[in-house]
């Protein structure tokens, strides 16, 4: 099987061209979890299957490197536009790709002929709690108290088409994040398990933040949770509506247009080498 293996932020995949590689529905799952593993396989945060689309110009199969299936990834889209552009796939600079039935819309940057930067609509943030899901007696949860292990944090919590709970902190560089990350992704609160941002707001232009990605563990960058994040920061008051979020592997400029209600997430996609093996 060929691949591609890409990054956005550090938040890196395998990449596939599902059109040219027939692999069974039933079989991706194991596939997924060897190939993403760093000492025995290709070494990621997971796998990212580009196929073919009726309803967009080509769709996301996105996995976790646990093998599950996930809705979204920002880090994940703007590889997939560069991918496409650059392999030929398609000439055009403005494109549109499904994940899980839900379409986004992507503008390309292109420098000396490939893909450099890509801006995204990442669509309107979900706040309702059932939607997200998480439990809770509000209809919204905007610095909602939760308890982890015997310690009080609050929360807000947003869906950009995954779900995500953003715990503001005064510090997060020193955080046992590998420690107290699989509490809050398994927390009884959400029914479908949990992105969790921790952040440390700067100023109100910019913000440092660390995460755990369900079903894959901390990541050097998420752009779903970038933008659940300025979404969070905005709610409280926190900062101005356009962000620029420090994460461990790069930064992304967030915007949330609250009169469009739509968020717009800019960052860098980048390739690391391209291979081939046997699945």
């Amino acid at each position: 099987m060929k691949f591609t293996k890409m990054h956005g932020c550090g938040n890196d995949y395998i990449y596939v061209d599902g059109a040219k590689e027939q692999i069974r529905q039933e079989q991706k799952p194991e596939i997924v979890k060897r190939l993403s593993d760093r000492h025995f396989g290709i070494g990621g945060d997971g796998v990212i299957f580009i196929n073919p689309s009726t309803e967009a110009d080509f769709e996301m199969e996105m996995y976790n490197m646990d093998g599950s299936r996930a809705e979204m990834c920002g880090n994940g889209i703007r590889c997939v536009a560069k991918f496409v552009y650059d392999e030929g796939m398609t000439d055009k600079t403005s494109i549109s790709v499904i994940s899980c039935g839900k379409i986004k819309y992507l503008d390309l940057f292109v420098e000396d002929g490939k893909v450099s930067t890509v801006k995204v609509n990442m669509g309107t943030p979900i706040l309702k709690a059932a939607d997200i899901p998480v439990i809770s007696n509000a209809d919204e949860v905007i610095g909602e108290r939760i308890e982890v292990e015997d310690k009080i944090y609050e929360m807000t919590c947003v869906s950009m088409g995954n779900p995500h709970a953003v715990i503001f902190m005064d510090e997060v560089s020193s955080l046992p994040l590998e420690k107290i990350g699989p509490f809050f992704e398994n927390h009884v609160r959400f029914p479908k398990r949990i992105n969790t941002e921790f952040v440390k707001v700067l100023d109100e232009e910019n913000v440092e933040m660390r995460v755990w990605e369900r079903g894959t563990g901390e990541t050097l960058a998420c752009g779903t949770g970038a933008c659940a994040v300025t979404v969070a920061c905005v709610l409280n008051g926190l900062t101005k509506e356009q962000v620029t979020v420090k994460l461990l592997g790069g930064n992304l400029q967030i915007q949330w247009d609250r009169e469009a209600n739509l968020v717009y997430m800019t960052g860098p996609a980048v390739t690391v080498f391209k291979g081939e093996i046997s699945i």
